[in-house]
C-alpha cells in the first residue's frame, strides 16, 4: 500500500482512537511493544493501546485496511512471545483490566487486558474464586481461552469450564457474543482454540465458593527428590478433589537445585496438614504454611519482568519408578545461577470429570510436567531452552501426546493439534473460516481456515 494512504490511516487511527497509539519512531514505543519475555525483541508496525471495546473495533478495521496480520496482548505472558509480532498491528489490551463480581449470580465479567491478580483480588471479598493461573500476572483472557490450568483445577475444572461468555472483535471487525445460546459454535471453539477467532474484549466467568484456603510449602535437602515425589504421588492417590499443589525443583541457597513440595488446599489448615502426613513425614523445612488468601497463593510463582524465558509440557500417563527418575534427573540438571523452575503437578478430580466435548485434549492425563527456564544473562540463551527440550525428552516414554497449550512456545503444528486433540481440529478450522477466512489472527498457536 502507498505510503501516503498508510501515512493517512495511522492519522485517521489516532485521531479515532480514545486510547493511545504507538509508531516506532514515537515515544514510548519500545516500552509499548514489551511482553514477558525479555527475548521477544519484536518490533510491531503499530501498537493501538485500546482504552474500550470501541477502540479494539477501530484498531482492527484499521489493520485490515493496511492488510496487517494482528497481534493481541492481554497478560502479554504467552509462551511462544506472540504478544507481539514484527510488522504487525498488536492490540494492546493493558488499559481494559475492569472486573466486576456479581455475587447473586457467582459470576464475574472481565475485561480483555485483566490480569489473574485483578480477578483474584475482585473476587475474594466475597469468598468466591474460579482456577486461576499459577502466577498472578498472567492474563485471564489467554489463560482461560487457551485451557487454562491452576492450582484449583482438580476442583474447579480447568479455567474455561468455567466460561459462561465471550465478548469478541472479529477479524471483519465485528463485535459478537459468544455463548452457549449465541454463536455456539464460536463458543465451543474457544474453549480451547484460543486468540484464533477475534480479540477478546471480556469475558463472563462463573466463580465458585471458596470459603477457606490454606497452602503449604516442604523444602527438602539435596538428594531427596525421588522419595519426595514418590511420597507426593502417594498423597495424591486418594487425595480430595480439594487438594492441589506442586513437587517442584528450584535453585537452592548455595546454587544448586533443590527439590520442594507445595501443597494447596481448599480449607484449614488443620486438614491440610493430615493430608500431608507423607511429605511431612521425611526431613524438611517448612516454608510458609497454613490459612490464607488464596490470592497471596498466586505469588508463590511470581517472576520479576525483564527475563528470558523458554518453557514447555508435557502430560503423562502415569508416574512409574523410571518416570520419577526420569524427571527427578531433569530437576538436577537445572541450570545453575538461573531462576529456572521444574513443575510436576497433578490433575484428576475435576479436570478428569469435566465436559468431553471441548477441544482440551490433556483432560485424561494424570500429571503434567512443566520445566520453565528463566535467566536474565543472554550467554545463557542456548543452554537454557536446552534443558527444557532435554527434560520433555527424558519423559517422551510416558507421554500421553496431549499437552496444555498454555504451558508450551511455538514447538510446531504437530504440538497444536495435540494439544486441541486430532478430532477437533477440522471443526475448529470451519469455525476459523467463518470468523477469520484470512487468518488475520494468526500470531498464536495457529488453526487455519478451511
Amino acid at each position: 500500500m502507498a505510503f501516503s494512504t498508510a501515512h493517512s490511516a495511522l492519522a485517521a487511527l489516532r485521531e479515532d482512537l480514545a486510547g493511545e497509539v504507538f509508531a516506532p519512531w514515537d515515544p514510548g514505543y519500545d516500552a509499548a511493544r514489551a511482553v514477558f519475555d525479555a527475548r521477544a525483541d519484536l518490533r510491531p508496525a503499530v501498537v493501538a493501546r485500546c482504552a474500550d471495546a470501541a477502540d479494539v473495533v477501530r484498531a482492527v478495521r484499521f489493520g485490515r485496511e493496511l492488510d496487517l496480520r494482528v497481534a493481541v496482548r492481554g497478560g502479554g505472558h504467552g509462551a511462544a512471545g506472540t504478544a507481539a509480532t514484527d510488522g504487525a498491528l498488536l492490540v494492546d489490551l493493558s488499559r481494559m483490566r475492569r472486573v466486576t463480581v456479581d455475587p447473586v449470580a457467582g459470576a464475574a465479567r472481565v475485561e480483555g487486558g485483566a490480569t489473574t491478580g485483578d480477578l483474584d483480588r475482585a473476587a475474594l471479598p466475597y469468598g468466591l474464586a474460579t482456577t486461576g493461573a499459577r502466577a498472578r500476572t498472567t492474563g485471564v483472557a489467554g489463560h482461560v481461552l487457551g485451557g487454562g490450568t491452576g492450582w484449583l483445577d482438580r476442583l474447579f475444572g480447568p479455567a474455561v469450564d468455567s466460561l459462561l461468555g465471550v465478548e469478541l472483535v472479529t477479524a471483519g471487525a465485528e463485535r459478537v457474543r459468544a455463548s452457549a445460546d449465541e454463536h455456539p459454535e464460536l463458543f465451543w471453539a474457544l474453549h480451547g482454540g484460543g486468540g484464533n477467532f477475534g480479540v477478546a474484549t471480556a469475558l463472563t466467568l462463573r466463580l465458585h465458593e471458596l470459603p477457606r484456603f490454606s497452602l503449604a510449602l516442604l523444602r527438602y535437602p539435596p538428594g531427596y527428590g525421588a522419595e519426595v515425589v514418590r511420597a507426593f504421588r502417594e498423597v495424591f492417590r486418594t487425595a480430595p478433589d480439594e487438594l492441589g499443589g506442586a513437587v517442584l525443583y528450584l535453585a537452592g541457597p548455595a546454587g544448586g537445585p533443590r527439590c520442594a513440595a507445595v501443597l494447596t488446599y481448599a480449607g484449614g489448615a488443620d486438614g491440610l496438614r493430615d493430608l500431608a502426613g507423607p511429605l511431612r513425614a521425611l526431613p524438611h523445612e517448612a516454608g510458609p504454611a497454613g490459612d490464607l488468601p488464596y490470592t497471596a497463593a498466586q505469588r508463590l510463582l511470581d517472576t520479576p519482568p525483564g527475563l528470558r524465558h523458554h518453557r514447555s509440557a508435557r502430560c503423562l500417563t502415569g508416574l512409574p519408578q523410571q518416570a520419577v527418575d526420569a524427571f527427578c534427573a531433569g530437576g538436577e540438571g537445572l541450570p545453575a545461577a538461573t531462576g529456572s523452575r521444574y513443575l510436576l503437578f497433578p490433575q484428576g478430580g475435576a479436570v478428569a470429570a469435566g465436559p468431553r466435548g471441548h477441544p482440551v485434549a490433556w483432560r485424561d492425563a494424570p500429571w503434567t510436567a512443566h520445566p520453565c527456564a528463566l535467566w536474565a544473562d543472554p550467554a545463557d540463551d542456548g543452554r537454557a531452552p536446552r534443558w527444557v527440550r532435554q527434560a520433555c525428552a527424558a519423559l517422551a516414554p510416558w507421554s500421553t501426546g496431549a499437552v496444555c497449550l498454555n504451558l508450551i512456545g511455538d514447538e510446531g503444528p504437530q504440538w497444536v493439534r495435540a494439544g486441541l486433540g486430532a478430532g477437533n481440529v477440522l471443526r475448529l478450522e470451519k469455525v476459523k473460516r467463518r470468523y477469520d477466512p484470512d487468518n488475520v489472527f494468526r500470531c498464536n498457536h495457529n488453526i487455519r481456515p478451511v
